[in-house]
């Protein structure tokens, strides 16, 4: 039995749940991502992309809390134990070292359409189970497709 109980009916909230779990790991290591990045960054755009890095971690970490705090609320135990993130994350890797600012770019722009794609799959999923934890991930994908799109334009530079 839950330590929280949940306003969903059982089947309701386990399906919201995964969608929340995964959204949740997903969200920590893009903003682990990010900020691998902006740590190594290097090049003749360092400001701007240097700048830039830090708001998509900004943005990832504030959307990662609201995330656990919408599974807590279901009565679901989030989990973002860095063994957790390493071993369920879709967000593709991002190498060690140093990172030139168009290559720091381009694997931005790649892990934001990782995680977009992922949680638009998770938006179908929880239409029909809980509309409030749908309008979340509604939220969450108008606000990394703003970002997507301004790394995908900085790509093009």
């Amino acid at each position: 039995m839950p330590v929280i109980t949940s306003p969903l009916r059982q089947s309701d909230r386990e399906t919201a749940g995964r969608a929340l779990q995964a959204t949740l790991v997903d969200l920590l290591d893009l903003s682990l991502v990010a900020k691998q990045a902006h740590w190594n960054l290097y090049g003749p755009r360092f400001r701007s992309v240097h700048v830039q890095l830090d708001e998509a971690a900004v943005l990832a970490r504030d959307y990662a809390d609201t995330v656990a705090e919408r599974a807590a609320t279901l009565g679901v135990s989030p989990d973002g134990r860095a063994a957790t993130i390493a071993e369920r994350s879709g967000v593709p890797a991002f190498p060690s070292g140093w990172a030139k600012d168009s290559e720091a770019v381009a694997a931005l722009s790649a892990a934001f359409s990782a995680v977009i794609d992922r949680v638009r799959r998770r938006i179908d999923e929880t239409g029909p189970v809980d509309v409030v934890t749908q309008d979340l991930l509604i939220g969450l994908t108008a606000e990394l497709e703003k970002h997507a799109w301004m790394f995908h334009a900085e790509n093009r530079a």
